[in-house]
């Protein structure tokens, strides 16, 4: 089977370069052939072609790998909403647990990965075969990323392509979860030495340092039970099993790991835990290994994570919208009852002449002094973060073409949803839908569900692009890794601290006279993984939490209770039918 490619021809300008070594290069394009059994001259061209599936739609699209990571549990939903979100049901398949081998979200994401661990075979050879004072280095890196893409992709199919990058004559070998992940560990911990230490060697959390190689051997031993025994009914994975390498268990290779994080002196927590965030998150103190974004007319980014929870009559700019898409569950939404004091929770935004937007029918207009980056003067207004519930307000946008104004200040008013006029904009956290077992509104009822602008919306260039550097391991999650791996080897304690630093070390904004968030005095399993959705919501890591915590077959909102085999995807009818791939079980 050849695995299918995006792009035959890929162009990768300066940027590229200036991305991959964050220095000065006299190369000005690179021309990189994809097709399969090619070889890329050039180890930098290739290796940044690598790092582009990241960034190109994959972790960064609400449609690509996060609607199987996010709306397939407790957590997300994307409803249909009247005349949208239809799309042939494919978004309902996610939620409602309908989906199939031919589902255009599974084949495209299964074409995504697989693209990756093409690029990464290639740049691997490209290496290798090079003289390039980088060699080992680029190498190494290009390892770490065929590994983090093959593990994600074991994670969401169970299986995986390979063939060996040195032998042009090697057959297609299809790995298997739970006999890869072990070999999948002892090839990342191989290759620490040879990765650089971030801000040496020109790296920076855009690249796979040793930093990320601890964050991601952490997370392939947190779920190792997990890959092992997917399909164990009662959900009773082994997370203390002996570790693969090293001693202890895995849970004790997982407190290894982040503890080397933690205590390295690297990193610290962001009081202002949105700053994580932000569209100047490029310096983010959190930062262990992310998808570096750059609105500069080659590459551009994606505001995907902010825009696909707005309402299409959310404003950013005369220019900007949202979409009415995407929006948390009832459940989600209620396990923060007694929490809406968490700085994590929700964040009011204050512009610098002191006004602050309430969004509670208090405001009358805010400065039009914020612009739009690199736009024709247009204001921009600024939405509070984080999870927004209830009636909605902010700018108009009038038949002109630009926002209604008070004098000088942009006016704020109730709003109505775009595609129900007389609807009110009120994000309800109960969805109400007719037939309780399918995610579908009535086109007066497209309001429903509380929204997350946890990222920052983005207003340069357009409502797709965005220079927020989208978070693949930070410090929060790191914490969130050590504090489950404490609980499970029967350390309540410890992982109460861990969770406690979470909590304690975020502030809320001076309009409520910056206090901290409120510690635990008790800790369970249901808070645990309470916890867990507190510190990180909306950033692809639902999914596998609530298979670890035996929550993912449970019923909710429009979904019925499944079957284990539903914890992982079926491969594409498309690929089963090369005959190479054996479908996954629950799938013939």
């Amino acid at each position: 089977m050849k695995t299918k490619t995006f792009l035959s021809i890929k162009v990768l300008t300066l940027f590229s370069f200036i991305f991959l070594l964050n220095s000065c290069t006299d190369l000005d394009e690179v021309f990189l052939d994809e097709i399969p059994g090619n070889t890329v001259s050039d180890p930098a061209g290739s290796l940044a072609a690598a790092y582009d599936r990241l960034g190109d739609g994959t972790f960064t699209d609400h449609g690509a790998i996060f609607a199987m990571q996010e709306y397939t549990t407790d957590e997300a939903i994307l409803p249909t909403r009247g005349s949208d979100w239809g799309d042939g049901g494919k978004w309902r398949d996610m939620h409602e647990f309908t989906w199939s081998s031919s589902n255009s979200i599974i084949v495209g994401n299964w074409d995504l990965l697989t693209n990756g661990i093409t690029r990464c075979i290639t740049a691997i050879q490209s290496a290798e075969q090079s003289s390039v004072p980088e060699k080992k280095l680029f190498a190494a890196e290009a390892k770490a990323l065929l590994a983090f893409y093959t593990y994600t992709t074991l994670d969401l199919y169970g299986q995986a392509p390979y063939k060996d990058p040195m032998d042009p004559k090697a057959t297609l070998q299809i790995l298997k979860a739970d006999t890869q992940i072990d070999k999948l560990i002892t090839d990342v911990e191989a290759l620490l030495p040879d990765l650089a230490d971030i801000g040496t060697q020109r790296t920076h959390h855009g690249r796979f340092t040793k930093q990320a190689g601890y964050a991601f051997l952490a997370t392939m031993y947190l779920n190792r039970a997990v890959f092992k025994d997917r399909y164990n009914p009662a959900s009773s994975f082994n997370f203390n099993e002996p570790a693969v390498s090293g001693t202890g268990t895995d849970m004790d290779r997982v407190i290894y790991y982040t503890s080397l994080l933690i205590d390295s002196g690297k990193y610290s927590l962001e009081s202002d835990f949105f700053k994580n965030f932000a569209r100047n998150n490029e310096n983010g103190k959190e930062l262990i290994f992310a998808i570096t974004q750059k609105i500069d007319y080659i590459r551009n980014g994606s505001n995907s994570f902010a825009y696909v929870s707005m309402e299409r009559n959310q404003r950013a700019s005369a220019a900007n919208r949202g979409t009415n898409a995407a929006c948390i569950t009832p459940e989600f939404y209620a396990s923060w009852a007694g929490n809406h004091d968490d700085p994590r929770f929700e964040q009011h935004y204050q512009y610098a002449d002191g006004t602050w937007f309430m969004n509670d029918g208090t405001d009358v207009s805010v400065p039009a002094t914020d612009i739009v980056p690199k736009s024709a003067n247009l204001p921009w207004f600024h939405f509070n973060r984080g999870i927004q519930a209830g009636l909605q307000y902010g700018p108009i946008l009038l038949p002109s073409g630009s926002l209604e104004m008070i004098g000088n200040r942009i006016k704020v008013s109730p709003l109505f949803m775009e595609k129900s006029t007389g609807t009110r904009m009120n994000f309800t956290p109960t969805l109400t839908f007719a037939d309780p077992n399918k995610s579908v509104f009535a086109q007066n009822e497209i309001n429903q569900g509380a929204r997350v602008f946890k990222y920052e919306f983005d207003p340069e260039g357009g409502n797709g692009n965005s220079n927020v550097d989208i978070p693949l391991f930070r410090l929060g999650g790191v914490y969130a890794m050590r504090a489950e791996a404490y609980f499970r080897k029967g350390s309540t304690g410890l992982a109460m601290d861990d969770l406690n630093k979470l909590r304690t070390s975020r502030t809320r904004e001076s309009l409520f006279a910056n206090a901290p968030g409120k510690a635990l005095t008790s800790l369970d399993a249901e808070q645990l993984y309470k916890e867990l959705g507190f510190e990180l919501y909306w950033e692809l890591q639902r999914r596998p939490e609530s298979i670890r915590f035996g929550k993912f077959d449970l019923a909710g909102t429009a979904k019925a209770a499944s079957q284990p085999f539903r914890r992982a995807f079926p491969i594409p009818q498309t690929v089963i039918d090369q005959k190479v791939f054996k479908q996954n079980q629950g799938y013939n």
